[in-house]
């Protein structure tokens, strides 16, 4: 049983939000296998048993008046956990207890955050498995590292590290990708472990139609908070050689120089321009980390 006085090294954070089922089989394994962890479940406006089942089960329970997004939970845990080390999960069995010290292991062995990385054998829709397939390839050739998987909510990472990038998370699903690239652009220690992620309990809070425009987002944000300029610049030369090329042709077939040739190579500069500032905002973001 945690015991809120007390300064462990380990907090375990788990979002929850009507995941009274889902808490009901994790809060007792954790326990079992990590006694002297502080368990802190942080009720995002559930309607259910959440708090009354974590209360039960002697977890430290922090609560949002009403939902405010599965990232905003993750914040409000994050500045409530006592613990030098933090492994954030899911409430709803997706992340089976068993797999925190496969991650505390190698969080110990010289890393800042160890990722659960979900393997093929885990539960997901195919909608999901493609576009996390696209996050992982465009994140991993963004940072020049191999990245098996970007979104997976089931981390382990140094406490004073992670909060020094709380500003910058989001208070939707997509914290994973922002905490993932913000380490890696720190030049933090980024490691993965293999998972099996089994089937929820409880339906997902995750809507196609809500969520698909989000999700679509996230391709930009691997890119502003990496490196933009590695983002623009390709889409700049390509607007720089169609307008280049453009010109060729036109001025070949009947000397001119077109309004469409000058509105693309100006458009290659804005791009440019566009990229090479938002390089310097993103290079603001990180200018404190070493602090």
């Amino acid at each position: 049983m945690s015991n809120p006085d007390k300064h462990p090294a380990l907090s375990i954070v788990l979002p929850a939000r009507n995941e009274a089922d889902g808490l009901r089989r994790v809060l007792p394994a954790l326990q079992q296998q990590h006694p002297d962890a502080e368990i802190v479940v942080v009720d995002d406006g559930s309607v259910d048993e959440t708090v009354s089942v974590a209360t039960e089960h002697g977890a430290r329970v922090i609560k949002h008046a009403y939902g405010k997004g599965n990232g905003a939970a993750i914040k409000t845990g994050a500045r409530a956990a006592k613990g030098q080390v933090i492994v954030f999960m899911d409430a709803d069995t997706q992340h089976s207890p068993e797999h925190v010290s496969q991650l505390l292991q190698q969080l110990s062995s010289g890393y800042d955050m160890v990722v659960g990385a979900r393997t093929s054998g885990s539960q997901a829709g195919m909608h999901r498995a493609i576009a996390n397939r696209l996050y992982n390839r465009l994140a991993s050739w963004m940072v020049g590292q191999p990245i098996p998987d970007l979104t997976s909510g089931f981390r382990a990472v140094s406490a004073a590290k992670f909060r020094k990038f709380l500003h910058l998370l989001p208070n939707g699903f997509s914290y994973p990708t922002t905490i993932t690239m913000s380490f890696f652009r720190a030049g933090y220690s980024v490691a993965y472990v293999p998972i099996v992620s089994p089937r929820r309990i409880g339906r997902s809070h995750v809507r196609i139609l809500r969520d698909g425009i989000r999700f679509l987002l996230i391709i930009f944000k691997i890119g502003t908070l990496y490196s933009p300029l590695k983002i623009f610049l390709p889409i700049s030369l390509s607007f720089f050689l169609t307008g280049a090329g453009y010109y060729a042709y036109t001025y070949l077939t009947s000397q001119r120089f077109t309004n469409m040739s000058a509105l693309l190579l100006v458009t290659a500069v804005l791009v440019f321009l566009i990229g090479l500032v938002s390089e310097q905002i993103t290079a603001l973001h990180y200018r404190d980390t070493d602090q």
